[in-house]
């Protein structure tokens, strides 16, 4: 795994250690949004424990998404890689039943939750973090979601200093002033703070249109956030010149020590840069080139 050492490399059109400053919220958007949940929002997914949390002082919790029931080779990479780290893991899993978890998914964690498949990836953010602040209370925990590639870099000394309560990797002025949500770091988990973070992790609802919870949810949290606590992000791109900074400059944030590579890249978002490019960086930095992807 890369050292950590690189972190104040200069990325054109991103800044450092951005401190978050709310967005002006006028009341037609607040109208907007409560229609917008009134019409996407349905009940939460049901989910099961399978391996019980334990009190520890800090947790990972990473949703996997595995409808067919399998670990992928990238799933493997990331769950020995959050091992390393030495810390407890915690795996929410969607599949379509508890019989259809990986078989081999309960060696690489110390706690496991099986979700269905409704929700998106708050849905399992908000289970993971709700059963942490009952049973590993004031725990600081790392979430994040399948939708990254990595880790790439040391995070254990990021893991034991937070430079905020919640710490986002990266930010964007992008339809708001935001953290992004694949991965963030969320310090002193108790039921009080989920109290407070009930607007964005929703206790008794959940909402499976992308658009929604990008909406309702990721551009609402660090707002929402900040309102009982500090908010930040390693990296911050101003959409004008950089609109999403894990696709405009995803090598470049991996050469200043970012621990990530977003998975649409080979996808959905391919068009941002050459595949052959983020193929060759995921071969050099020892990922294993799944087939299909070529």
């Amino acid at each position: 795994m890369q050292s950590s050492a690189s972190r104040e490399h200069v990325v054109p059109g991103l800044s450092r250690n951005w401190e978050f400053q709310s967005s002006i919220v006028p009341r037609w958007e607040r109208r907007q949004q409560m229609e917008l949940f009134l019409r996407s929002a349905h009940r939460p997914p049901a989910w099961r424990k399978i391996k019980a949390i334990r009190p520890a002082r800090k947790w990972v919790a990473y949703f996997m998404y595995a409808p067919d029931g399998a670990l992928s080779p990238a799933h493997r990479f990331t769950l020995s890689r959050l091992r390393e780290l030495g810390i407890c893991v915690l795996v929410v899993c969607a599949s379509p039943d508890p019989a259809h978890l990986p078989p081999d998914l309960d060696g690489y964690c110390d706690a496991l939750y099986w979700k269905d498949l409704p929700g998106y990836d708050f849905s399992a953010y908000t289970l993971a973090l709700q059963q942490i602040s009952r049973h590993s209370p004031g725990a600081d925990v790392l979430v994040l979601n399948d939708s990254v590639f990595g880790p790439f870099s040391d995070l254990k000394g990021l893991l034991d200093h937070p430079r905020w309560d919640l710490t986002g990797f990266t930010a964007s002025n992008q339809i708001t002033n935001h953290i992004q949500s694949y991965a963030f770091i969320l310090r002193k988990v108790t039921r009080l703070r989920m109290a407070r973070l009930a607007p964005v992790f929703f206790p008794f609802a959940s909402i499976s249109d992308p658009h929604a919870v990008i909406r309702l949810q990721e551009t609402r949290l660090a707002r929402v956030a900040a309102r009982s606590m500090t908010v930040g992000a390693l990296w911050f791109g101003d959409a004008g010149e950089v609109k999403d900074p894990t696709l405009v400059r995803p090598l470049e944030l991996v050469d200043a020590g970012f621990p990530f590579l977003k998975r649409s890249l080979i996808g959905k978002h391919a068009a941002f840069i050459e595949r052959d490019r983020v193929l060759a960086r995921l071969a050099q930095l020892g990922h294993p080139i799944e087939p299909g992807w070529e």
